[in-house]
């Protein structure tokens, strides 16, 4: 398949994951062709997004709230699977099915203000000059690993989420899970099966949600999420506001003592854990073979400083989708977008901006007629309603 590379385009979406396929598919429907129009550019080694780097143990029966790709539903799922082939290959339909011709493994380095207010996209298959941008890089690039005083010296195994192997590589260790998130009480579970000992500790005291969690809830937890942003303060994620189920699974853990949490440690040495200060742990000493890091990603979004679109926060300020600083930047699957829903939506939102954007600058700047189709996006919506 032959590739446009480089070049003025109007569009360029970096990422292929959820919230990147929905901002392909929506520029289509209106009207934008990919490899002409835009180019999709992925670093990841083939379709799936992040979930591609799951787990193995991590099936999809055990996969919450993923929802469809707009156009076109996951249907005859096998549960037992795991769940980076069941969306890998999902994801690998749907980017044929609508001819959205990614490109990978591409690994973009920077984005730069170029001339006649382009701007320009540097990456390893070359530099597009582009009128609009879509980073949909999501944060599993960008795992958090926090500093504690003896990290380096601790002669054990030291590991995050994002290198988790399954509970097997974990049999008849000591094992310390750092971090109170859903990663976090998942991979204590499946471990506390095989290892010789498990200890779970985390900075805050665990909030346990019981009940639905229905579609006014997760308007509320977006909500939250959606307020930093606007603040221009780095988002939580949408997970990390909503409290973790108390479903049959963590019920049975709670009782047979899995997840009794402990606050977190004050320091390492070389073969476990200090507890120096607090008023029921202090002196604690705990011996471990391995300390799992289940503490989160952040944002991957340093392709994007030379823009200096940061607030003083830390974060970038949204308004929508578009960055407050720069009408023609867009990002999606970031802060409230960042839960499947969230990113098809953004995804919408985004490509319906980009082409009003580029409508202006045609008005202003008269070039190359475009030839979108304003019915094309009536079906769009129309498609995406049902999805």
């Amino acid at each position: 398949m032959n590739y446009l590379v480089g070049g003025d385009v109007d569009a360029v979406v970096i990422g292929a994951g959820q919230a990147g396929l929905s901002a392909a598919y929506h520029l289509r429907r209106v009207g934008l062709e990919p490899d002409r129009d835009f180019v999709v550019l992925d670093h990841s080694p083939r379709p799936g997004g992040a979930w591609q780097f799951r787990w193995p143990s991590l099936t999809y029966g055990r996969v919450h709230g993923m929802h469809a790709l707009p156009g076109m539903e996951l249907t005859g799922a096998d549960d037992s699977r795991p769940s980076s082939e069941v969306i890998g290959g999902y994801f690998a339909r749907y980017e044929e099915r609508f001819g959205l011709r990614v490109h990978r493994p591409v690994d973009v380095t920077a984005v730069r203000e170029g001339a006649g207010g382009r701007l320009l996209v540097e990456s390893s298959e070359g530099t597009y000059a582009t009128r609009a941008l879509v980073s949909a890089t999501g944060t599993w690039d960008r795992p958090f690993w926090p500093r504690y005083p003896g990290q380096e010296t601790f002669r054990g195994w030291q590991l995050h989420t994002a290198g988790y192997p399954g509970p097997a590589a974990f049999a008849g260790r000591r094992v310390v899970v750092v971090g109170g998130g859903a990663s976090g009480t998942q991979h204590l579970m499946e471990i506390a099966e095989v290892a010789a000992e498990t200890t779970w500790v985390t900075r805050r005291e665990p909030v346990w949600r019981e009940g639905p969690f229905g579609e006014a809830e997760g308007r509320a937890a977006v909500a939250l999420v959606e307020e930093r942003v606007r603040r221009g303060l780095p988002p939580q994620s949408v997970v990390g506001v909503t409290g973790l189920p108390l479903n049959e699974a963590t019920r049975r853990a709670r009782e047979r003592g899995v997840l009794d949490r402990l606050p977190m440690f004050d320091r390492i040495t070389p073969t476990g854990v200090v507890w120096d200060a607090g008023p029921s742990s202090a002196g604690r000493t705990l011996d471990a073979d391995v300390i799992l890091w289940a503490t989160g990603f952040r944002a991957a979004i340093d392709h994007l400083a030379p823009l200096r679109l940061r607030e003083p926060g830390g974060g970038i300020r949204l308004d929508g989708t578009r960055a407050a600083r720069d009408e023609r930047v867009h990002l999606v699957g970031y802060g409230p977008s960042a839960s499947t829903i969230g990113a098809n939506r953004a995804g919408r939102s985004a490509a319906r901006d980009i082409a009003r954007l580029l409508d202006g600058d045609r008005d202003r700047a008269p070039g190359r007629d475009g030839d979108r189709d304003p019915g094309r996006d009536r079906d769009g919506d129309r498609e995406a309603a049902a999805v």
